[in-house]
Parts: structure tokens; sequence; C-alpha cells
């Protein structure tokens, strides 16, 4: 899977490099930092950053919080705000964008690496957390260090692949999964049934029903013989 892309906004290019140098040390993404609010504005419009770390006060009369509002608004993902002061004007004009994390300089590495994994965290809790009305029509799946809504009528099925399960949709995409097929079971509706030890379709995506296999899209999946009861079953009742 893809590292995390991530956008600096400083505007002192010293440290701006030093953040970036970091950011690639620690094995992220790392954008051309930018300087200035339309700076910013143009590389999240063409590049989609997974995440921002956003300087207060940068060129021009835009500061990092207007920065922040757009991507509220507009672009839908995590920011951590960036500054050396740490005044209670400064905290509480931050505190109106509700920042999933916050860094005051001088800070160290591993400081920087917590604060973007506590954003991402945070950042997809919230959004599970306003999806839950839909939770029985998708999934969220973790795709470069962000959550992603996949709908379950978009998926063909799953294969567990070591320890990674691989998820199969019907435009050709593929994502792989950190879980247990197991644990992703538990979480799919009545559309998706066990074929195989390392299998879990969709059935609606079932074309055809073989004596050992079953043909989804144009794949092919053995099936097992435990589970082979339940499919029948769950075919015929839909």
């Amino acid at each position: 899977m893809e590292s995390v892309k991530v956008l600096v906004v400083e505007n002192e290019m010293i440290i701006a490099d030093n953040i970036c140098n970091t950011l690639e040390d620690l094995g992220y993404n790392v954008l051309e930092p930018a300087i200035s609010y339309t700076e910013a504005m143009i590389t999240i419009e063409k590049e989609k950053p997974d995440i921002a770390i956003l300087d207060i006060i940068l060129s021009g009369k835009k500061t990092g919080i207007d920065i922040a509002k757009q991507i509220i608004d507009n672009y839908h993902f995590p920011f951590v705000f960036l500054t050396s002061n740490s005044d209670s004007i400064t905290l509480n004009k931050a505190k109106e964008v509700m920042p999933p994390a916050y860094l005051v300089k001088p800070f160290s590495k591993e400081e920087l690496f917590t604060s973007i994994e506590i954003a991402i965290s945070n950042y997809s809790k919230r959004v599970i957390e306003e999806e839950k009305s839909v939770s029985d029509k998708s999934i969220f799946i973790k795709n470069k260090g962000a959550l992603l809504k996949v709908k379950f009528d978009d998926i063909l099925y799953f294969k567990s692949s070591h320890v990674y399960v691989e998820l199969f949709l019907v435009d050709n995409k593929k994502f792989l999964v950190r879980k247990s097929l197991n644990n992703i079971q538990e979480t799919l509706n009545k559309n998706f049934v066990r074929v195989q030890r390392s299998f879990i379709v969709n059935i609606h995506h079932v074309k055809e029903v073989k004596i050992d296999s079953i043909i989804v899209d144009q794949e092919i999946i053995p099936i097992g013989k435990k589970y082979k009861e339940e499919l029948i079953d769950r075919i015929n009742s839909i």
C-alpha cells in the first residue's frame, strides 16, 4: 500500500525543509512544502494530500487556520497545527477548527510522528462516528493512512493472503487490509458468505455455482464442503 502523503505548510523554508527531511526518514510520502495560503491551496487541489502540517503564521494575510477551514469545508482530511506561539489567544483561535493534533516548536522527531499518527487516528474515528447511519451498507478500510468507505454493493469478494486480506471490487480495484478474515466477516451484512477458509463472497455477484466452485465476476473460487450448504441456503433465500 502507498505511504501517507503529507503536505507541510511553513513560511520559513529552512524549518520546512527540516520537517520534510524528518518526515521522509519516518517513511512518509512528502510533498513540496508551501509557504503561503495560496501555495498550500494549489498543492491541496492538485496533489490531494492525506494529511497537512499547518504553521499558523504564514506569509501573507491568511493563516494556517484559514487553510484548515478550507480543508474542513471542501477537502476532508486531517491536519496538525504547528506554531511557536502557545499563548492562549493562538490556542483559542486554533481550537475553533478542532485540530486533531497540535505541535509547538521546537519538537522532536518522536513528537512529530506521534502527532501525525494521532491526527490520522482521531480523524478516522470521527469519520466512523459520522457514518454510523450507513454502516450496514459499507465498510471502512485503512488506505494511505486514512479510512476509505467502500460500499458493500461494490465488493466482489475477500481473499485471505498471509497476514493480509485482499479486497476485490467491481471496478477492478484491489486493496490490502491488515485484518483477519474472521474480523472482517463480523463487519459485513447478510449478503456476504464464507465459501472457503480463505474466501468470503458477495452473493449478489455470484454468476454460477458448480459442484466444487463458484464464479464471481470472471473469477473461479473454490467451495469448501462445510461451507456449501450455507451458500446454497443464502442464494435460495434472496
